[in-house]
Parts: structure tokens; C-alpha cells; sequence
């Protein structure tokens, strides 16, 4: 007799508790197993994909109503840039890093097509987010994004839709979002190489805030967000003539960034081939 079949065979034990995991199946004390919830900035598959496009639209809607509300009421409150941008970065460090702890466990938090994209083809190895998936997934995002932007504008009295005139084409700025966006990329999948994901949420809004100031082009670093920026003829805009020139540096950043974890980090195993947990 197998041990599996031995521990069946015993009789309940009446004194067991009931998350002991040797107590009868029968006993009607006993609580179900709980799976353990994935760390914020993991997939986890046994979410319905309907709720984690949902999870993608509103989290990447919050994000932009975030960045979007908090420069508009920063340019009200001072005339100083400085001050602008530092409320700016602060507001979007504590809201981002709400949204991954609230909706990771859900989606993953990716709010970003570039990170989504870059799942996809780590995925090639087993797990994360299929192409399937992405193609929902991508469209829920800059919905998203575009929703929060009018959002912004509404709560503060701004035009709906108001396409905005700051041009951001300069080299300088699009380097700086390829290096925003690697850097990104480097963190995020550098921390589920590591099994620290559950460090997702103050390390991802750590790092965007920083990036706010050491990047020139003050870290957009994700193109649903550029979309959605560009329907606001506010402070954190960018013009519609500017979002390609943005989202194509982001997608150069997002290969950048995967190169440098194989680099760092070594090339992913196959999910068969990894050790079970």
C-alpha cells in the first residue's frame, strides 16, 4: 500500500483542527483548502480573462486619472515647474503602487503594453500571458488609458477631449524613454527571475518616480499611457504628433530591457524544466 493510500486508509482523527491537513475529508469542521494568492505582478491563469481585462482597463483608466488629475491640480496650485512635476511624481508613485497591490493578484498589474508584450514572449517558455490573451489584454489597457485622461479632464473641468499641443519629439526625449522603458522592463522581469515579485509594488512605483527625474523625457515609459496623455491639452500631455515617435522608443526599450535580463539574469527555463515549488 502506497503512503498515499495508507494516510486515506486511517481513521479520522476527532481532535484534528480544521486546517489540519490530516483531518477526514468527511468531517464537517473541516475548512477547504486555500490556494495562496500570487504576489502582486504575477498572472495568475485561474482568473477569468473577462476579469483580468477588466482588472487591466480600470487599473491603466486609474493610472492616467492619476498622472492626468494631479498635474492639472499641481499647475493650480503653483506656477513653479519643479513643484509641478514633483507633485506629479508623487501622486503617480503612491497611486501606482495601490493599483499593482490591489489588482496583481488579479492580472498581474501590467497597465502597459510593453509589459505585456514582453510577457508574451517570455512566454514562449511556459506561463504568463499568451498571445491570446494579449490581444485582449492590449485593447483594454489603452482603453483604459484614453478613459482615464477624459476622466482627469472632467473631475477638474477641463475639456473632455482636448488633443494636447506639447510636442515631445526631440532625440534627447525619445532616448530617454527607450532608457525608462529598459529599465522597466530590467526590474520587472529581473524580480520573477529572482522570486521577488513580492516586492512589485514599492519597487515598480520606487522606480517610475525616480525616472520621473533621471530621464528627460519624464518617464511615460508605457504607450496606453502616451495614447491616453494625448487627449489632455494639459500639463502631463503629449501631442498626437509625438505619440509614434514615444511608442516606438517604448517598444525598442521593452527588447532592450529583455536583452539585458538574459544578460543578467541568464536565458529562462521551459516551465517543465523548472523545479516545483
Amino acid at each position: 500500500m502506497s503512503a498515499t493510500e495508507a494516510a486515506s486508509a486511517r481513521p479520522a482523527d476527532p481532535t484534528a483542527s480544521p486546517s489540519d491537513p490530516t483531518a477526514s475529508p468527511s468531517d464537517p469542521t473541516a475548512s477547504p483548502a486555500v490556494d495562496p494568492q500570487p504576489a502582486p505582478g504575477a498572472t495568475p491563469p485561474r482568473s477569468p480573462l473577462a476579469a483580468r481585462a477588466a482588472a487591466e482597463l480600470v487599473g491603466t483608466a486609474a493610472l492616467v486619472a492619476v498622472v492626468v488629475g494631479s498635474g492639472i491640480q499641481a499647475t493650480d496650485l503653483t506656477p513653479d515647474v519643479g513643484l509641478q512635476l514633483l507633485a506629479n511624481s508623487i501622486a503617480t508613485v503612491f497611486g501606482l503602487g495601490v493599483l499593482i497591490v490591489l489588482l496583481g493578484p488579479v492580472s498581474g498589474a501590467h497597465f502597459n503594453p510593453a509589459v505585456t508584450l514582453a510577457e508574451v514572449w517570455t512566454a514562449r517558455r511556459g506561463g504568463g500571458v499568451t498571445a491570446r490573451e494579449a490581444a485582449v489584454y492590449v485593447p483594454a489597457q489603452i482603453t483604459g488609458g484614453i478613459t482615464g485622461a477624459v476622466l482627469a479632464g472632467a473631475m477638474f473641468g477641463e475639456p473632455l477631449v482636448e488633443w494636447s499641443t506639447h510636442e515631445r519629439s526631440a532625440g534627447n526625449l525619445l532616448l530617454g524613454e527607450v532608457v525608462a522603458t529598459a529599465g522597466l522592463i530590467l526590474l520587472v522581469f529581473g524580480l520573477a527571475r529572482t522570486d521577488r515579485l513580492r516586492f512589485a509594488p514599492a519597487a515598480v512605483a520606487s522606480y517610475i518616480g525616480a525616472a520621473y527625474w533621471f530621464t528627460s523625457s519624464t518617464s511615460f515609459a508605457n504607450p496606453a499611457v502616451t495614447i491616453g496623455r494625448a487627449f489632455t491639452d494639459t500639463f502631463a500631455g503629449i501631442a498626437p504628433s509625438s505619440v509614434p515617435g514615444f511608442v516606438g522608443a517604448q517598444l525598442a526599450g521593452a527588447v532592450v530591457g529583455l536583452a539585458l535580463v538574459a544578460l543578467v539574469f541568464g536565458p529562462g527555463r521551459p516551465a517543465e524544466e523548472r523545479p516545483a515549488a
